[in-house]
C-alpha cells in the first residue's frame, strides 16, 4: 500500500509537478493521480523510475511504497 502522505510531501518536496512525473512515468496525470491515492497500483518499474526522479534512499522508498501500516492522517 502506498502512502500517499509521505509520496506527496516527497513531491512537493522534490518541486515537480505531477504532468511532469506523469510523462517520465507514460502515464496521464490522471492515471499518476490514481496510483498515488490508491486507487490503482504502482508496477515495480514506475516504482523504480519515481525512485530515481525523487532521488528516494531504499528506506524512503520501503516506507512509501511497501508501507502495510498506514497511519489514518495519511488515509483521509
Amino acid at each position: 500500500m502506498t502512502d500517499e502522505y509521505l509520496l506527496n510531501n516527497k513531491i512537493k518536496d522534490s518541486g515537480y509537478r505531477l504532468g511532469y512525473l506523469a510523462g517520465k512515468l507514460n502515464l496521464s496525470r490522471a492515471g499518476l493521480y490514481n496510483k498515488i491515492n490508491g486507487k490503482t497500483e504502482f508496477l515495480a518499474s514506475e516504482i523504480q523510475a519515481l525512485s530515481d526522479i525523487l532521488k528516494l534512499d531504499g528506506k524512503e522508498r520501503e516506507e512509501i511504497f511497501f508501507n502495510k501500516k498506514v497511519d489514518k492522517l495519511s488515509t483521509n
